[in-house]
C-alpha cells in the first residue's frame, strides 16, 4: 500500500484498481480496513482504529484517496467536498480524439441502480442531475490520447459517462463502449490530484498519485514530465 499524504488528522493512500473503498458483497478486504490495520501498527494502538471515509473511487479506478484519521477531520472534509473546496484532478486514456483539445461538458446524468450505470443526456431530463467537467487534452500516443480532468460535480460515474457521450470512451470501460477491456480488469481513469486548505492546519495541500505501472501510463507519463 502507497502512503501519500499523511499526518495525525487525515491520511491519503494511492488506490490500485483491484482495491474496493469500502466492504460490498464481494466480500474482498476493503482498502479502509487495510488503512486501520497499517494505523493500528505502525502506532501500536491497542483499540479500535477511527478512519473516516471522506470520498470514493471505482473499483476499476486508481489514485489519490482520501481518509480522515478524526471524527473532527471528517466532518471538515465532508463540507469541504459538499462545498467544492476540494480540488480533484484525473487523468484519463481515451482511444478517441476529442472534436475540441478542451472543452467543458455539461450533461444532464440518470443514475441506473440495477445496471449500475449512468446515462448523460444533453438536456434536462425528469429526475436527472446536472454534470459538469472540464478536460483538456495534454498528451497523445500512436493510438491513444491522454485527458486532463476537472470535476466540478460529483455524480456517479461522471467522468466515465460524459466522455463515453461524446464518443470519447475510456480505454478499457466496456461498460460505457469501450471495445475491450485492459489486462488487469481496471480502466484508465486515474485519480491524479487532489487540492485543497488542510481542514485543521489551515495550510495548502497537494497529494499527487503516481500512475499505475503500465507501458502505456509510462509513455504518457515520461511525455509531459
Amino acid at each position: 500500500m502507497e502512503i501519500l499524504y499523511e499526518d495525525n488528522h487525515i491520511i491519503a493512500v494511492n488506490k490500485q484498481v483491484s482495491d474496493i473503498v469500502q466492504g460490498d458483497k464481494t466480500g474482498d478486504e476493503p482498502l479502509s480496513e487495510k488503512v486501520k490495520a497499517y494505523i493500528q501498527k505502525k502506532y501500536n494502538k491497542p483499540g479500535a482504529v477511527f478512519l473516516g471515509v471522506t470520498h470514493r473511487l471505482d473499483r476499476p479506478v486508481s489514485g489519490t484517496l482520501l481518509f480522515a484519521r478524526t471524527s473532527k477531520a471528517l466532518t471538515r472534509l465532508n463540507k469541504m467536498f459538499l462545498e467544492k473546496e476540494i480540488e480533484k484532478t484525473y487523468w484519463a486514456i481515451v482511444k478517441e480524439k476529442p472534436k475540441k483539445e478542451s472543452d467543458t461538458l455539461t450533461h444532464y446524468i440518470i443514475r441506473n441502480q440495477q445496471k449500475n450505470k449512468s446515462f448523460a443526456y444533453d438536456k434536462e431530463v425528469k429526475n436527472s442531475k446536472k454534470a459538469s467537467l472540464t478536460y483538456k487534452l495534454i498528451a497523445s500516443s500512436d493510438n491513444y490520447y491522454l485527458l486532463e480532468v476537472d470535476l466540478q460535480t460529483g455524480r456517479h460515474h461522471q467522468i466515465r459517462c460524459q466522455l463515453s457521450k461524446i464518443g470519447c470512451p475510456i480505454k478499457g470501460d466496456l461498460k460505457y463502449g469501450f471495445s475491450r477491456s485492459n489486462p488487469d480488469g481496471g480502466i484508465s481513469l486515474h485519480a491524479r490530484k487532489v487540492s485543497f486548505i488542510h481542514p485543521v492546519k489551515k495550510e495548502q495541500v497537494q497529494i499527487i498519485a503516481n500512475t499505475p505501472k503500465d507501458p502505456l501510463w509510462d509513455y504518457f507519463y515520461n511525455t509531459i514530465s
